[in-house]
């Protein structure tokens, strides 16, 4: 990986792992459906207008139907989840738990695609959820009803993105990334739309949620998804998956420096193992350095 790559994915991580600030600061003054409604659809018309001035191809090809159920396992439902958990939970901590979405990815495709699940992925995914055991056992919060809930939507939202990962490769996989995001947003602005109407504030919220709804649309979303594409085409999608185990760090990191929060000992620990266990059930391989 060339070095203008290298810090192209650094700034990635640091940008995803900043929604989840973004979320802790916007998610309790609005309503999670409204919120998200203002993240893909304004991060959607950023795209569509990029798109057009930089005269890329977006062109749907009349698979609506395919971008609907994308735009739903991939944004509406899972954001809105991941708002929802980030109300009782941390920021660095809600990231954490999200850095498992590559272990349920591998279990869909397991179970859907019928990929061959060795004994190395086996035991990365039985380590994850170990991971997941030591995360909430060894929670720094009070393991309310409310805390747990928010924990399994986290959850969830990750199976959500698992899902959506499979079901691209089946009925997406020709599409390119520009116009996958594009639709994606488009149409989860569409499904959003009912239920947001219904959570419109009274009043208008304060300029530091402004800020976190813009940094969430346009940083978070659509920065971040042009930042990825251009890591895909310049390194390919598997180094370009590594981005996943740096994001909770810089999550913590950002969560310390603007919210005060603090990291408990059961929280690096339970990070440590599904870190692990994600190098394990994605196969990843270190290369080892060239002798002089």
């Amino acid at each position: 990986m060339k070095f203008p790559d290298f810090l192209r994915l650094i700034l990635l991580a640091a940008i995803w792992g900043a929604s989840y600030i973004f979320l802790r600061i916007a998610s309790p003054v609005l309503a999670p459906a409204f919120l998200i409604e203002l993240r893909v659809g304004l991060a959607g018309i950023a795209l569509v207008l990029y798109a057009l001035v930089a005269r890329k191809h977006f062109k749907s090809d009349g698979r609506i139907l395919p971008f609907f159920i994308v735009g739903a396992l991939n944004s509406a439902i899972p954001f809105t989840l991941i708002s929802t958990a980030t109300i009782h939970l941390t920021a660095s901590y809600g990231a954490v738990i999200n850095s498992t979405t590559p272990l349920f990815t591998a279990l869909v495709a397991a179970i859907w695609l019928k990929d061959s699940l060795s004994w190395r992925r086996g035991a990365g995914l039985l380590m994850g959820l170990i991971g997941v055991v030591v995360l909430v056992g060894l929670s720094p919060l009070p393991l309310s009803g409310e805390v747990i809930l928010s924990i399994v939507f986290a959850l969830v939202a990750s199976l959500c993105f698992g899902i959506s990962g499979v079901y691209i490769k089946l009925a997406l996989r020709n599409t390119t990334s520009l116009t996958l995001a594009t639709w994606q947003q488009l149409t989860a602005s569409l499904l959003l739309l009912p239920l947001a109407a219904t959570g419109v504030p009274a009043t208008f919220p304060s300029w530091e949620v402004v800020v976190s709804v813009l940094g969430l649309a346009f940083l978070s979303t659509s920065i971040g998804y042009l930042l990825f594409f251009r890591l895909i085409q310049s390194v390919g999608p598997t180094r370009t998956s590594t981005v996943t185990f740096l994001v909770p760090v810089f999550s913590i990191v950002w969560g310390m420096l603007f919210l005060n929060e603090s990291v408990s000992l059961g929280m690096l620990l339970g990070f440590g193992i599904v870190l692990a266990s994600v190098v394990l059930v994605t196969e990843l391989k270190f290369r080892q350095p060239k002798s002089l």
